[in-house]
């Protein structure tokens, strides 16, 4: 099955707003705190019979002042996103288009009927290719395949920790299927490859998972919110991983030649099949349960990020939804910032809102003050006016 997707141009998929109540069971919500970044969701166990991968930030656990919790744990209950989104892409200053996409708003009528989903889903993703179009191109094309299809992704009407836990599995299978896939396909270049970052949407539960360096960003209240970390070759983690497996960073670049270190394909770095690489397909997880703080949800490929930060992106996102609230305006708005900060990469963005609410959101003007105006009065006129209000007095 083909998806319906964005491809390389401006133009997107009609979005379907969504209104169902999902059950949610189980789930607990935690504060994750990052210092040097914008906050950060990362998984957790606690213990194999406690492993509710959902976390949340601190306004998620803490009553405000003078509301009991139970007022507060029923407000969070009752929420549920209404799904619209828009998307934009462009060429940038490059001479090829390697970026791909898709953004399906409604997962569980694009699947049909054989398929059941708690409601709302949706699916998202970004594939930012390099070496060629063509890996990216061709996960693009099959993507519902590898995701939903050959993999047998979980089908239940309710989010718990037994469907969290199968469906990170599953999209975990589904990378790694779509790697090996890539090595398999004659039409694809061994030399090519591509990132890949998806956002899948479960009643009030946010999963995403990512290999490279796109990032999804979350904004809460204003407040930006990392839900994926960049695989860069240079950050501690990955470069550890990295140096353990056998290869090296070079000047920022795994093994002097590539600057991200998960990624689909790239299999002339792979090679031999089965022996271990540096360089590997493996995604990391964050999710999170939405609220009706969570505003919106900006993914987007390196070229947006090599010139914004997150908070930067959403502060930008956010002006432009209270202006008109329309995602793919808002998608186009951040495209464009990008392009004057003189991003050198191809661009694309997916903009995401969780709310149905269409009301004018710009700041309200602060109230107009009269101006006082002053005028002189000559010596004669104060004189006449000194004995109107004399006789007036006397009177």
């Amino acid at each position: 099955m083909v998806a319906e997707a964005d491809l390389m141009r401006p133009q997107s998929t009609p979005a379907f707003d969504v209104q169902c109540f999902p059950n949610g069971t189980n789930i607990c919500e935690i504060e994750d705190a990052v210092s040097t970044r914008p906050p950060s969701f990362d998984r957790v166990r606690a213990s194999p019979l406690a492993s509710a991968l959902l976390f949340s930030s601190q306004e998620d656990i803490k009553a405000a002042d003078g509301i009991s919790n139970a007022a507060r744990d029923s407000a969070v209950i009752q929420f549920v996103p209404s799904i619209r989104s828009g998307s934009f892409a462009n060429i940038g200053p490059r001479r090829y288009m390697e970026d791909e996409h898709i953004r399906i708003d409604d997962l569980s009528s694009h699947m049909g009927s054989l398929y059941t989903f708690p409601e709302p889903s949706a699916f998202y993703g970004v594939f930012d290719g390099h070496g060629g179009p063509e890996a990216a191109a061709y996960i693009q094309k099959n993507v519902m395949r590898f995701f939903f299809e050959d993999v047998s992704f979980p089908q239940t009407s309710e989010v718990d920790n037994v469907f969290l836990q199968e469906a990170e599995n599953s999209l975990r299978k589904s990378f790694l299927l779509a790697d090996v896939a890539l090595a398999d396909d004659c039409s694809v270049s061994n030399s090519s490859g591509t990132t890949a970052l998806t956002a899948l949407i479960f009643g009030r539960l946010l999963m995403v998972a990512n290999a490279g360096d796109c990032r999804a960003v979350l904004c809460r209240k204003g407040e930006a919110i990392d839900m994926s970390q960049d695989h860069r070759p240079i950050y501690p983690l990955e470069q550890r991983r990295v140096e353990e497996l056998g290869g090296h960073v070079d000047d920022g670049y795994l093994n002097g030649v590539l600057s991200v270190s998960r990624a689909l394909g790239d299999w002339d770095m792979k090679l031999p099949r089965g022996s271990p690489s540096p360089l590997i397909a493996e995604p990391e997880f964050h999710q999170v349960l939405l609220t009706e703080d969570d505003e919106f949800l900006i993914i987007g490929c390196d070229g947006i990020w090599d010139v914004m930060t997150s908070q930067q992106a959403v502060s930008l996102a956010r002006r432009s939804l209270r202006r008109h609230y329309d995602p793919e305006r808002c998608a186009r708005d951040l495209v464009m910032e990008a392009l004057r900060l003189n991003t050198c990469d191809n661009l694309t963005v997916i903009v995401v809102c969780f709310s149905s609410n269409t009301i004018d959101h710009r700041e309200p003007s602060p109230p107009c003050q009269r101006k006082l105006r002053c005028c002189s009065l000559s010596a004669e006129a104060l004189c006449s006016l000194r004995n109107l209000l004399e006789g007036s007095a006397s009177n």
